[in-house]
C-alpha cells in the first residue's frame, strides 16, 4: 500500500514549473507503475496512464486529469552577476524576497532571492512590498561566471522541503497541484481489486498555470467520454472565510457553468455511499482550472470539478490536510466502480442537482 505522505513529499520536492515538466513525468512513472495498465506520453510532456475496465469492448472511458507543473520565474536579464526574473505562471512577488531557488541549468544552480537592505529603502519603499522588478536571483557567483552558466530564458524555482506540520498536516511548495495527482494516486490505490466497467485514463498534464494546454491538447487527442478535474481551491486561514473550507470538513465539488450538473450529482449520489460529506464550491464561470479546456474540447465533455482545500496559495508554504487527499481519492474510486456502461444514457442537462 502506498504511503501516501511519502508520495506526497516526493512529489512536492520534484521540480517542473509549466512547459518543463519532464522530471514529474518521469516521477509518476515510477510511482503509479503498479497502479496502471499502461502508459503514454501527450505531445506537449502531459503523462497518461491508463488503468483498463473490466467491461466488454469497446468501452467508456474516463479521464481524470490533476496538472503537474507548478508556478515559477524565467531569467529575462543577466547584468553584473545578478539575474533579472520574470513570472512562469503566477507567482506572487510579496512571497518570494529571501526564498532560496534552483536555477534549472545543466546541472542545476543554486541560488536565492535578494532584496534590498532595510537600511537603504525610502519611506514610501518601508511601506511596500517590493516588485518582481525589485528582486533578483543571487548564485553567488563572480559575474562572468553567472553570464557564461545562466543564459536569457533559463527557468527557476524556489527550493522548499515538504515539512510535516501538526494534525496531519504537510506544508511546501507545489500543492497546487500536486495533491490533487495524490488524489489520482489515492484513487487508483484504491481500485485496487475493485471491477470497474470503464477505463481509467489518469491524466497528469502540463502547462495549467499557463493556461491548461495540457490538459486540453489532451482531452483533444484522448476524447473521453466523461472527465473530472482535480484542483485545489481556498481553506480557511485568517483574511479567508467567505468561500473557503475548513480542513476535514469533506470534499469540496464545484457546480456552476463549468460542471455537468448530472455529473455533480453522480459524485454526490457516490460521497452518500462512503457517508462522505460533499462541500459545494459555487463556481458560476469558468473554474479557471483543466476542468474548462477540457469541457469545451471537440463536441463538448461532460466534467466535473474535484477539490482540496489548501492554505497559503501560490506560495512555497502551502498547507495541506492529507486526511483531506485520502477522502477525495476513495470518492472517486466509488464513482468509478459506480459507472455502468449505459451511465451517459442516464444523464442529461435536465437532471435536477439536489444538495442534500
Amino acid at each position: 500500500m502506498i504511503d501516501l505522505i511519502a508520495h506526497l513529499k516526493r512529489l512536492c520536492s520534484a521540480h517542473g514549473p509549466s512547459g518543463y515538466e519532464d522530471p514529474l513525468a518521469a516521477l509518476l512513472r515510477t510511482e503509479w507503475v503498479d497502479l496502471v495498465d499502461s502508459f503514454e506520453a501527450g505531445a506537449l510532456g502531459s503523462l497518461v496512464g491508463i488503468k483498463n475496465g473490466t467491461g466488454a469492448e469497446p468501452r467508456r472511458r474516463l479521464m481524470l486529469c490533476a496538472h503537474i507543473d507548478e508556478i515559477g520565474l524565467i531569467v529575462h536579464d543577466v547584468t553584473d552577476g545578478f539575474l533579472h526574473v520574470s513570472r512562469l505562471g503566477g507567482i506572487d512577488p510579496p512571497t518570494l524576497a529571501g526564498q532560496p531557488v534552483l536555477v534549472h541549468t545543466d546541472p542545476p544552480l543554486k541560488g536565492v532571492i535578494g532584496v534590498a537592505p532595510l537600511h537603504t529603502l525610502t519611506e514610501k519603499q518601508l511601506h511596500e512590498y517590493p516588485p518582481l522588478a525589485d528582486l533578483w536571483v543571487d548564485i553567488g557567483l563572480p559575474a562572468g561566471d553567472v553570464a557564461r552558466l545562466v543564459p536569457v530564458g533559463t527557468p527557476i524555482t524556489l527550493d522548499c522541503t515538504p515539512i510535516d506540520l501538526q494534525g496531519g498536516r504537510l506544508t511546501g511548495k507545489a500543492l497546487d497541484d500536486r495533491a490533487c495527482v495524490a488524489i489520482v494516486t489515492a484513487c487508483l490505490e484504491a481500485l485496487k481489486g475493485r471491477a470497474h466497467s470503464w477505463d481509467v485514463l489518469a491524466v497528469a498534464s502540463t502547462q495549467e498555470e499557463v493556461g491548461g494546454y495540457g490538459a486540453m491538447t489532451e482531452a483533444y487527442r484522448l476524447a473521453p467520454d466523461l472527465a473530472i478535474a482535480l484542483d485545489v481551491t481556498f481553506a480557511i486561514q485568517p483574511g479567508m472565510r467567505e468561500g473557503a473550507f475548513a480542513f476535514g470538513a469533506g470534499v469540496p465539488i464545484a457546480l456552476g457553468a463549468n460542471v455537468h450538473p448530472a455529473l455533480y450529482r453522480a459524485l454526490l449520489d457516490a460521497a452518500k455511499r462512503l457517508e462522505i460529506t460533499v462541500l459545494p464550491d459555487p463556481l458560476p464561470m469558468s473554474s479557471g482550472t483543466d476542468g474548462m479546456p477540457i469541457q469545451v474540447s471537440r463536441d463538448g465533455i461532460p466534467t466535473a470539478l474535484v477539490e482540496v482545500a489548501i492554505r497559503n496559495m501560490h506560495s512555497t508554504v502551502e498547507v495541506v490536510e492529507v486526511a483531506d487527499i485520502a477522502r477525495a481519492g476513495r470518492l472517486l474510486a466509488e464513482f468509478i466502480v459506480g459507472l455502468t456502461p449505459d451511465f451517459l444514457a442516464t444523464i442529461t442537462w435536465e437532471t435536477a442537482v439536489s444538495h442534500e
